[in-house]
Parts: structure tokens; C-alpha cells; sequence
């Protein structure tokens, strides 16, 4: 691995593209590099993890939307879209946007976390849509994935974003542009041009992830893949792009992130090195934040030892700054404790998490989300007991560079009415790479038939299960054959009209 410096440079000074960051990623997009074997089967297990969540999320409201528009975008020899009939096709960019929102909807797929956010599963579906319409390769979809997990990684663990209160989707769209362009084998300059396109179009706040989250959180990382796809579509044509677009005196850094004097350092590898950083990377066994992951695992341990929940007094939880901060009580954000608050927002709240798979000892991508859960009165008692606390023990082991030492865990105490405290604390989660029982390709096969039970047939199933286990041998025009179709009356429509 190298690391790379990234500074704002004046306009006097004109920067060497080739000394600017999107330059340096272009370059290992472009190389072509041999494909790490153990990088190979977990790209395998993270598209079935992305298609469990897809079919699960089908009839879920931005979902149906979402495919609605992309039906107004028909194309003969175009993509597939999850639960339509593989005869029917339709332009790339609108299948990455509807089968993204899929993948999205849920907060069920991987996640990577260091100095920024990101769920690198979000590159799939752009891909995957990108590879169908051209009729690329099995070995080509893996060199492309490989290559936007390798560049969304190292750019999450040098740029913070949520600092500024932008989106993570800013550094989606470059990883993006760069896993098409290795896909293609598109040169270095195109590749260059396209990432800085697809940066400067997909900066946007953190708002969608705050107050009332509404449905735009789904599509936000949908909307950056297709944005991707069409700013590598003008490159190929000869298109330019705002340069420096991370170095330049009214850049990115400059003028959204921290600013004229900001020194960034990011990693990425040595050309023609394997690219492994996918490896890095962590699925969730329950929807919700990742950061929760743990904490779940905690309350389910605390349920066993806990007789009677209404005895409980108050709950502490001693965690990082970002869980803190972000999903407890450190957000400072009202709607986290209230029980009318929409599904995205609890899926944010750690302590409505917590209250509820401590009352549960278990957790459920529907159920546990329910109008009906989130009023109980029990669990609202035991909601608004619970107080988080930054705790920089766990703050530095968030930040830590080494993937085994690096935890998203917490320490927790619960105070009983009659004084005592019983505490658990866990570093990570237990599906976690370096947890207690991490999660393996059964794992994944296990969640896939769970959450797609009874929404498509056995026979699809196993279909879909044996061709993406053989991803690496499909050939060209073969990636249709990903695609998973479920019966036409099971699909829900919005019928509001939109413009198309």
C-alpha cells in the first residue's frame, strides 16, 4: 500500500494530474491487477447479501417507486430489475436506481467504518447493471467490484465526511465510476475524468440521515450509482470534468470539507498489488446501523440475566464518539426517543434498538420495526432510561488501523431500582469478521432463503444461489442469469403518476 498526501493547492499552481488523488485511484482502476482469490469469494458472498435484501425490501414503499419509474425506461438489450421477468430489460442507469433502493431500503447489507461511514455493497448494483447491458463477463463484474470496494474503502479511512455533514454517498459515486471503468478496462484519463464527474455530482448533506429520515435514505445511494454510470457514459464520449476536483482552490476539500489548509492521507495499493480491502469489510446480521450490531448482541446476553425488566432503573451505555453522536443521545435529536417516529429514523436510535432486543433477546427486520412494537409502553419505559456516553476507549478502538484490533462494541450498565448493576460490554459484533461466530458463506445462504421465504419459489432459489457460486466461469451475456424473478402478483405498484 501507498500512502497518498491530498492537499488544496492555489489556483497559481497548477497540480500535475497525475499527483492528484483521482488520478492515483484511475490508476489502480486501471491496472488491471491480478484478482485476490479470497477477495473473489467474498464479492460472491456480499452480491447474495445484497439480493436478500433487495427481495426482502420488494413491496416496501420507496422500492415500489422506484421500480416504477425505472418501468418507464425500457431497453431491449438493457438490464435486469429484481422481481421483473429477465426478458424484460431496461436502461442501466434506471435498474441501478430501483434495484439500489432495494439493496438500501432495508439497512441490511455491509458496511466499513473508520474515519467516515459507508456501505461498499452499494456499488453492486450499478455494476452488476452496467455488466448486464454490455454483456460483460463474470470476471469482469468481479474485477469491477473488486476495484469500487477497494477505492470506497481507503477513501472512507482518509476523508471524513460526516465531520462537514456530508453524505457518505460522496465517496460512492468515485468508487463507483472507478469499478465501471476497471470493469470496462477503460484508460486511466477516462477513468480520472469520470471519478471527479461523479464526485462533484453526488456531494450532498446529512440531513436525509437526520430529524425525520424519510424514504430519500434508500435512494440516496441508488441515485449516486446512477449518477456514476451516466458521468462515465459522457467521459467515453470525450466529456471533461471539474479538475482538481479534491486538490483545486474551490474544490471539494476546500470549500464543503476542511477547508484551504485540510491534509488528508489516503491508502490505496501499489499498482498491480491485489486488491484485498473488500476483505476489510462486515455484513450485518440484523437491520439495523452497524454500529448497533453489537449492542444487540449485549441486550440479547443482559435479557438472560435480567428476570424482570421493570425493575430496571436506567440504562448507560458507554460507547464511541460516532455511535454517540450519531444514533445516541449525543445526536441531540428528539425523534430517536419517539415512538412516532418513522421506521428509518429507529433504525438510527440506538437506544430504541437496544430496548427492544433487550426485551426481546432477538431482532427482526419487520417485526422489531412495527407501529406497534415501538409504542409499547414497556418498551418505552426502558427506551427512555437509557443515556449514551463517548467513551475514548472505544473511540480509539473504532479508529484503530488494524481491521483485527479496530471494534465497534460498547460497554453497558444497567442500574436496578434496588441499586445493583449488572453490566456486559462486547468489542464487536458476534457476526463480525474477528467476532465469536463470523459470518461464512452459509451464513449468507441462510440469510438469503430466510429473508426471501415465501416471495419467491424454491426452484428461483436455487437457481440464483448455484449461478452466483459460479460467478467467476460466467461468460459474457451470462450475468442475466443473476437476476431473481418473483410471480408478477406479488408485486405491489404505486399508481400516482409521476412525469414519465
Amino acid at each position: 500500500m501507498i500512502n497518498h498526501k491530498v492537499k488544496v493547492y492555489p489556483s497559481k499552481i497548477k497540480l500535475d494530474k497525475k499527483k492528484q488523488l483521482a488520478w492515483k485511484i484511475a490508476e489502480i482502476a486501471s491496472d488491471n491487477s491480478k484478482l485476490n482469490k479470497h477477495s473473489i469469494e467474498m464479492v460472491i458472498n456480499r452480491i447474495i447479501d445484497n439480493a436478500s435484501v433487495a427481495i426482502a425490501s420488494l413491496n416496501r414503499k420507496p422500492v415500489i417507486s422506484s421500480r416504477e419509474m425505472a418501468k418507464s425506461h425500457p431497453r431491449k438489450n438493457g438490464a435486469t430489475i429484481f422481481g421483473i421477468s429477465s426478458k424484460i430489460k431496461f436502461d442501466a442507469e434506471w435498474a441501478a436506481w430501483t434495484n439500489g433502493t432495494a439493496v438500501r431500503e432495508l439497512d441490511f447489507h455491509d458496511t466499513f467504518l473508520a474515519a467516515d461511514y459507508s456501505h461498499p455493497g452499494d456499488n453492486i448494483p450499478p455494476l452488476l447493471a452496467v455488466a448486464q447491458q454490455l454483456k460483460k463477463s463474470g470476471l469482469d463484474l468481479l474485477r469491477g467490484i473488486i476495484t469500487a470496494y477497494e477505492v470506497q474503502v481507503n477513501l472512507v479511512k482518509g476523508i471524513c465526511l460526516h465531520k462537514h455533514k456530508v453524505d457518505h454517498i460522496a465517496h460512492l459515486g468515485p468508487s463507483v465510476a472507478a469499478g465501471i471503468g476497471s470493469m470496462l478496462k477503460l484508460n486511466t484519463e477516462t477513468i480520472y475524468q469520470a471519478i471527479q464527474q461523479a464526485l462533484h455530482v453526488t456531494v450532498s448533506t446529512r440531513q436525509s440521515r437526520k430529524g425525520e429520515i424519510s424514504s430519500w435514505k434508500a435512494y440516496a445511494p441508488a441515485h449516486a450509482g446512477k449518477l456514476a454510470i451516466e458521468a462515465v457514459d459522457r467521459v467515453m464520449r470525450g466529456e471533461g470534468a471539474p479538475s482538481p476536483i479534491y486538490e483545486g482552490e474551490d474544490s471539494v476539500i476546500a470549500r464543503i470539507l476542511d477547508g484551504k489548509k485540510a491534509k488528508y492521507i489516503i491508502p490505496l495499493p501499489k499498482k498491480n498489488e491485489e486488491k484485498k480491502a473488500i476483505l476489510e469489510t462486515y455484513t450485518k446480521e440484523y437491520s439495523a446501523e452497524y454500529q448497533a450490531q453489537a449492542l444487540i448482541d449485549i441486550a440479547k446476553k443482559l435479557n438472560k440475566k435480567i428476570s424482570n425488566l421493570n425493575n430496571i432503573k436506567k440504562i448507560d451505555i458507554y460507547t464511541s464518539h460516532h455511535t454517540h453522536y450519531v444514533i445516541g443521545t449525543g445526536a441531540n435529536d428528539p425523534q430517536k426517543m419517539d415512538p412516532k417516529a418513522s421506521r428509518e429514523t429507529l433504525d438510527h436510535s440506538i437506544m430504541y434498538i437496544f430496548a427492544v432486543a433487550l426485551e426481546d433477546a432477538d431482532w427482526h427486520h419487520v417485526k422489531s420495526y412495527t407501529k406497534a412494537r415501538a409504542n409499547r409502553k414497556s418498551t418505552i419505559k426502558i427506551w427512555h432510561s437509557i443515556k449514551t456516553h463517548e467513551d475514548k476507549k472505544w473511540t480509539r478502538k473504532y479508529h484503530d488501523p488494524n481491521p483485527k484490533k479496530k471494534s465497534f462494541g460498547a460497554k453497558v450498565i444497567i442500574t436496578m431500582k434496588n441499586g445493583k448493576k449488572i453490566s456486559e460490554q462486547l468489542e464487536r459484533a458476534d457476526a463480525h469478521p474477528y467476532g465469536s461466530r463470523p459470518f461464512k458463506r452459509k451464513d449468507y445462504i441462510k440469510k438469503f432463503k430466510t429473508l426471501t421465504d415465501k416471495i419467491i419459489s424454491r426452484k428461483e432459489s436455487l437457481k440464483f444461489l448455484n449461478t452466483v457460486q459460479k460467478l467467476k466461469k460466467l461468460k459474457k451475456g451470462q450475468l442475466i442469469k443473476l437476476n431473481i424473478e418473483v410471480n408478477k402478483k406479488y408485486l405491489k405498484q404505486n399508481n400516482k403518476k409521476g412525469i414519465f
